[in-house]
This record gives C-alpha cells, sequence and structure tokens, in this order.
C-alpha cells in the first residue's frame, strides 16, 4: 500500500518466490516481518505506532490478500525489524488477526535482542500470551534467562548474513548446531537465501548461494546450501531435538532430533574458530582438534540396526567434500559406534534413506554487464511490477501506463512513492535505482525523463555511482539534475553536497525531456534534447560505479528509453 487507499498484492517478487518455494515444499512455513513502513502509517512521524489500528490493519491487510490473491497461508507476522516494539501494538494485532479470522497466524517477537521482550513479557500476562515466539537476531549461539523463564520457543529469527565462502559455510554449520546446544533455539533463519543483488552493495554475496547476474543467467549453489542439507534434509518442522546434546571433548559439538516415530538424526559439526567465524557477534577462541567420539543409542533407538551417513569436509580444495553419502553405518549389539573426526567436518547419521544430493545442469558461464543496455519499458503486462536489472535504493520505480499518452511514452518506468517511508535504515532523501557494471568508468547514459511536480520537481540521470544500501544517503558519483523550475545542475553525489556546475535551461513540468551525461576519464558533459547544455565538467571521484535515475525528492515522475554504452 503505497498510499492510504491503495491495496495491490502483485508488486515486488516476493509473491513469486513464495509460490515458487511452496511448489517445491508445501510444508515450508511462511513468514511476514515489516522493515520499513509506507509513510502515510505515521502521519508526519517517522514511527508505525502512531496509530497503532492502522498499522495493524496494514499488515492484516496483506496476510489476507496473501491467501485471497495467492492462496498462501502466512504462518508467523513479525512487528519491526531490529526496531523498537510497542506492546500495546502487538496486542492490538492479535486481536485484529483473531477479528479476521486468522487466530491461526502466529505473533513473533521482537526480532531484535533478547531484552526487554522477554522481560516485558514476564511482566504481562497478556503480553505473554499473545507473542508465541520469541525471536532475537545474531544471537552468538547464546540467549538469557529471561527469554527461558517465558516458556515459549526460542529463534535465531536471523542469522548467519555471512560471505557464503567456507568459511561463510563453516559459520552456518557450527550456528545450526549450537543455536540449540547453548541458546535452546530451535529455528535458525539465514539472512539471506540468494545473494541476487549487486555485489558491491553492502552484504555482497551473503545469501546461502549466489545468483546475482540475471542477464547471464549464472549462478552457484555455495557450500552454505549443502551445510543446510545436512540439517533439513533430515528433519522437518515439529521433529524433537533430544536433551542429550552437547559439546565434544576436543571441540565441535553434536545434536540429535527425533519425529517421535522411531526416527533418530544426529548431527555432528568440528567446525574450527578460524573457519567458522561469523560476520558477528565476535567469536571467543577455542581449540578444536583430531578426536574420537563414541555414541550410544539407548531406549527405543537402541533397536536402531543402521544409519545412513552424509559427509561434509571443508578447507583446502584437496580435501574438500560436500554432502557425500557415505557407506551406511551398522551398529554393534550394544547399540554404539565409533567416529574419528578431524576438524571442519559434519556428519549426518541418520535412520532417514530419504537423503539426496541433487544434481543440476552447468549453469551458464558467468558474464558482465552487457557495455551497451536499452529499456524503453514497453511492456504490456509486466509479469513483475519492477523493471529488470535496476536497483532501487530509496524509493520505488515501477511499470507505468500513461492512459492519456497514446505515443511514444505509453509505457514508462515511473517513481511512486510520494512521501518518505518510515524507514529502517538511512534511507536517502532522494530517489534513486542503480544500474549496470560496478566498474564502469567511461560511459554514455541517456534516458527521456518527465518532472510530474510544478515548480518543485527534479530528475536527474548518473554515473559512476559508488554506494547503495545503507550507504546510499553518502554515494558519489557525477549526478545530472533538471528541475521544473527552469535549472539544471551537476554535482559530485546524490546529497547534492558538490556542485560542479549550475545554470538555466528551457525545463518545465510535464513535458518530456532527452538527458545524456558523457564521462570520460576526468571529464564530463551533458546534453539536452541532443544539444549541449554543459561540458568539460571535471570530475575526479569516484573513478568508476554504476549508471542511476532518479528523483529531487519523493516525488512522482517519469523515466523512458533508458540507454547505457560504456567503454569496456
Amino acid at each position: 500500500m503505497h498510499y492510504a487507499l491503495d491495496e495491490d498484492y502483485f508488486r515486488g517478487y516476493e509473491w513469486w518466490l513464495m509460490k515458487e518455494a511452496k511448489k517445491r515444499n508445501s510444508n515450508i512455513t511462511l513468514m511476514g516481518l515489516p522493515w520499513s513502513f509506507p509513510g502515510w502509517l505515521g502521519k508526519g512521524f517517522n514511527w508505525p505506532y502512531v496509530n497503532r489500528q492502522l498499522t495493524a490493519y496494514y499488515v492484516v491487510t496483506w496476510i489476507v490478500g496473501a491467501k485471497h490473491y495467492h492462496d498462501l497461508d502466512i504462518d508467523y507476522i513479525g512487528i519491526w525489524n531490529e526496531r523498537s516494539f510497542d506492546i500495546n501494538y502487538i496486542k492490538v494485532l492479535r486481536r485484529m488477526l483473531n477479528y479476521q479470522g486468522l487466530q491461526q497466524v502466529k505473533i513473533i517477537a521482537s526480532d531484535n535482542l533478547w531484552e526487554p521482550i522477554s522481560a516485558s513479557m514476564l511482566h504481562d500476562p497478556e503480553l505473554l500470551e499473545v507473542i508465541d515466539v520469541i525471536g532475537a537476531h545474531y544471537p552468538g549461539t547464546h540467549t538469557v534467562k529471561d527469554a527461558r523463564l517465558t516458556k515459549k520457543k526460542l529463534w535465531s529469527s536471523e542469522d548467519f548474513s555471512t560471505s557464503n565462502n567456507d568459511v561463510g559455510a563453516g559459520c552456518w554449520g557450527r550456528i545450526l548446531n549450537q543455536n540449540y546446544i547453548n541458546g535452546y533455539m530451535t529455528a535458525t533463519i539465514a539472512w539471506n537465501l540468494v545473494a541476487s543483488y549487486y555485489e558491491q552493495l553492502p552484504y555482497g554475496r551473503c545469501g546461502l548461494m549466489t545468483a546475482q547476474e540475471p542477464w547471464s543467467g549464472h549462478y552457484a549453489v555455495e557450500a552454505p546450501i549443502w551445510i543446510s542439507a545436512h540439517t533439513t534434509q533430515f528433519t522437518q518442522p515439529g521433529w524433537y531435538y533430544l536433551k542429550t546434546v552437547g559439546h565434544l571433548e576436543k571441540g565441535g559439538s553434536y545434536v540429535a532430533l527425533t519425529d517421535g516415530l522411531g526416527n533418530l538424526t544426529i548431527i555432528i559439526e568440528t567446525m574450527s574458530h578460524k573457519h567458522s567465524m561469523c560476520i558477528r557477534p565476535f567469536l571467543p577462541y577455542f581449540n578444536v582438534s583430531q578426536q574420537f567420539a563414541t555414541f550410544v543409542l539407548k531406549g527405543s533407538f537402541s533397536e536402531i540396526p543402521e544409519l545412513q551417513v552424509w559427509y561434509t569436509k571443508l578447507g583446502k580444495p584437496s580435501e574438500r567434500f560436500l554432502f557425500k553419502q557415505l557407506d551406511s553405518l551398522w551398529l554393534n549389539s550394544g547399540g554404539s559406534f565409533t567416529l574419528e573426526l578431524q576438524e571442519d567436518e559434519l556428519f549426518t547419521l541418520t535412520t532417514l534413506t530419504t537423503g539426496r544430493k541433487g544434481s543440476y545442469p552447468l549453469p551458464p558461464k558467468s558474464q558482465p554487464f552487457p557495455c551497451v543496455y536499452n529499456d524503453d519499458f514497453n511492456v504490456d503486462y509486466p509479469f513483475f511490477s519492477e523493471a529488470p536489472n535496476f536497483a532501487d535504493q530509496t524509493g520505488v520505480f515501477e511499470y507505468f501506463m500513461n492512459i492519456e499518452d497514446p505515443g511514444e511514452h505509453r509505457f514508462t518506468l515511473r517513481q511512486v512513492l510520494n512521501q518518505r517511508p518510515i524507514t529502517w535504515a538511512a534511507d536517502a532523501f532522494n530517489t534513486i535505482s542503480v544500474i549496470g557494471d560496478y566498474q564502469w568508468s567511461n560511459l554514455t547514459i541517456k534516458c527521456d525523463v518527465y518532472i510530474e511536480t510544478p515548480e518543485k520537481g527534479g530528475v536527474f540521470i548518473a554515473g559512476r555511482v559508488n554506494k547503495g544500501g545503507i550507504l546510499i544517503r553518502s554515494a558519489r558519483g557525477v549526478f545530472f539534475w533538471i528541475f521544473a523550475d527552469g535549472t539544471y545542475r551537476v554535482t559530485g553525489d546524490l546529497a547534492g553536497w558538490t556542485i560542479y556546475t549550475v545554470g538555466r535551461a528551457d525545463i518545465t513540468a510535464k513535458k518530456w525531456y532527452t538527458l545524456t551525461l558523457t564521462i570520460k576519464g576526468g571529464f564530463s558533459s551533458g546534453l539536452l534534447n541532443g544539444r549541449p547544455l554543459w561540458k568539460n565538467v571535471s570530475v575526479t571521484f569516484p573513478k568508476h560505479g554504476w549508471a542511476a535515475i532518479g528523483t529531487h525528492s519523493f516525488e512522482f515522475a517519469q523515466f523512458d528509453n533508458f540507454h547505457v554504452e560504456a567503454a569496456h
């Protein structure tokens, strides 16, 4: 809901992603968590709890719409990612969910630290009742006493966030076990699922796998995917951890789970300190060395004759194995077995015979972003609301159809936010979408632009843009702006602190103009409708970066016939 009376259940990629996930596993759990909120909910404040009923309505309509338009059942709903929670809002949200017949949707809080949410729950019986799961972010495998005293499920509801190389895989393997052993957490959720964004943005390649070249189709199934398989292929939500879990004598850990129907899965990890450091929090030093570990199956498990064995070894390429099936293990009459363990290994021992290492055809070769790129946005019925390869860093750029314009600007890309959101991170005060190759240095960007706001409106095209994500406010580059008041300017940054040149031009709102920006070496020049407007402006920093489009403020504006040509 970009605006108060606006409901659209076909924006973004998330609906598609959830449906694709359900096709592969119909029992997969779906959760929703707001990072930011549309500005109109705040009534002028950067705060989502000004009108608790309204914010709850906004969240509940999304859950209802997921079911109505996509037949998707949202299982859990959160409060506000890594920001303040409001006790009364949580209660209002529960009441509104129940009123809509959504009793089965559970509430998770507060997706931040263990406190103050745990203490608040212990002091407030109603709050304790309405929260189903306490979710903490990056708990470092530990919880706190208050959280345990609530007797609620404890989850690491965001974790990992580490580069998906072998160290990231080691981090993931260690915390999947130790979040339960040390912190009693029965779920660990990786941020993020797939690294499908420009690698030079913050947290590049911090996904379980990498698919960051839609133009080539190249992707890489990275080690953390196979680390996940050690747990997820041999357990399901609803299985139980056994109490007999813990640390191994010479480093490493083991967990065991059962479905309560006789199946048993044991997961052992011996990740070394050096090869399992997560991005956060600090990991105190520990030592892991070669050892023999003996396990004894007792009670109903003593009858198990045989366990399947899956094995991973991280580290030196010559010794590296990812999720390899070994010969099954036959237990001796006393129900015991002994394993020799080296460092940086993972073993899964299980009664389940359904494990398999899937195969896939070789992905297309990796290729740089094409150095000549065009998009006229002429799509009658777009499958997605946003144009490919553009990465919105502040604001939202959507396909748009001009009913009034039967000519060449019938289909455009439009910036559609008309007020600043209730922000999660430090969004810019301008809207901006980046595209292309971060290594681009010498290039020409050409785009038709249309300012919708009289007098105050303004738009830009840019090159060599060097920052995005949480750092977008400090992005530098070469920015070519035109304004509805009949002025233009060239700046060295998005915020407009560094002004290279300014001037007057025949520009007004509600009229199409073609802007061209050429950057070569230490100089840049700009054309308006094909005629020189400014030239030989000296630009020394940055040396390279993305191309971009955007607006001066949160205002409607349109872009068409985007064209970029970069030198190799």
